[in-house]
C-alpha cells in the first residue's frame, strides 16, 4: 500500500482523523512521535520560516519534500492556487508535489489579487478539473478549496455552490477555510457527498472533535495555527528577555524530551 492509499483510506473511516501542519522536518518528526497518522504542509508556515508574507513556489515544493522525507506518514501538500491562473499551468504544481513525495494535494480558488480575490466560477471549476486530471495521473488525493469565507466574503451559499461543483468535477475532498460555527460546518457537510476537511485555525475553539464527528466531518486540520503559536511563544520569551527577565526559562522542556522525537 502506498502512502497515497493510506491517506485515502483515512478519509473513508467513519470517524474524523486529525491532520496537523508542521513546517519543517523537526516539527514533522515531533508530530509523528506524538502518534498522528498523517501530516499536511502549510504555505503560511513556510512563509513564516523564510520571513515573508508569502513563500515562493520553489520554497513550498522544497518544504513538501522536506516534510515527506522526514517521516513515513502520508503528507498533504498545500499548494495555494498552484501559482498560476491557467488551469493546466496550476496543475503542473500537483505533478511536482507528487514527485516530491506528497500523498495528497490541495488547490484553491483564491487568486492572490486583492481586487478580485476569488476566481470566476467557471474558471475555478475548470482549474479543479485540470487538478483532478493531474492528481489521478499521479494517484494522489485531491482536495479542492473554496476560499470565500476566510477572505471575508461572507457568502455560504456561494461557497456551497462552488464545493458542489468541485465535487462534480472529481475532487476527492472538499474544504472551505473560514467556517466558524458548527452550524456552518453542518451545512457544508450535508450539502456534499465527498469527505469534508474543517480547519480549526479559523473556527470557534470551543468546538470539539466529538462534535465534528457528530456532523460528519472526516478530516480536521489546523493550518498555520501551530506555527503561529510557536512564534507567539518566541515573541513572548524575547520580549521578556528584552525587559531583563528570564522567567520563561523555567517553562522549557528538557533537551532530551525534545530530542526523543528525532
Amino acid at each position: 500500500m502506498t502512502t497515497a492509499d493510506e491517506f485515502r483510506a483515512l478519509h473513508e473511516r467513519p470517524e474524523p482523523f486529525l491532520l496537523p501542519n508542521p513546517w519543517d522536518a523537526g516539527t514533522a518528526r515531533i508530530l509523528a512521535g506524538l502518534g498522528f497518522e498523517a501530516l499536511a504542509t502549510t504555505s503560511l508556515g513556510v512563509a513564516n520560516v523564510v520571513g515573508r508574507a508569502r513563500a515562493t513556489r520553489a520554497e513550498i515544493l522544497a518544504n513538501v519534500r522536506e516534510i515527506a522525507e522526514a517521516t513515513p506518514l502520508p503528507v498533504n501538500a498545500d499548494l495555494e492556487n498552484g501559482f498560476a491562473d491557467d488551469p493546466g499551468e496550476a496543475a503542473k504544481m500537483i505533478e511536482e508535489a507528487a514527485e516530491a513525495g506528497a500523498a495528497g494535494v490541495s488547490i484553491e480558488d483564491h487568486t492572490g489579487n486583492r481586487d478580485e480575490p476569488i476566481y470566476e466560477f467557471g474558471l475555478a471549476v475548470d482549474r479543479v478539473r485540470a487538478a483532478v486530471e493531474a492528481a489521478r495521473a499521479r494517484s494522489v488525493v485531491l482536495t479542492a478549496r473554496c476560499e470565500n469565507l476566510w477572505l471575508g466574503i461572507d457568502d455560504l451559499d456561494d461557497t456551497i455552490k462552488r464545493l458542489q461543483a468541485f465535487e462534480e468535477a472529481g475532487a476527492d475532498v472538499l474544504y472551505a477555510p473560514g467556517l466558524r460555527t458548527l452550524e456552518q460546518m453542518r451545512a457544508v457537510v450535508s450539502s456534499v457527498g465527498k469527505p469534508v476537511n474543517v480547519v480549526m485555525g479559523f473556527a470557534d475553539p470551543s468546538i470539539t472533535l466529538e462534535q465534528l464527528a457528530g456532523i460528519g466531518v472526516r478530516r480536521v486540520s489546523i493550518g498555520a495555527a501551530l506555527s503561529r503559536l510557536a512564534l507567539k511563544s518566541f515573541v513572548d520569551g524575547a520580549r521578556e528577555m528584552k525587559a531583563g527577565r528570564f522567567g520563561f526559562v523555567g517553562d522549557l522542556p528538557p533537551i532530551s524530551e525534545v530530542q526523543q522525537y528525532f
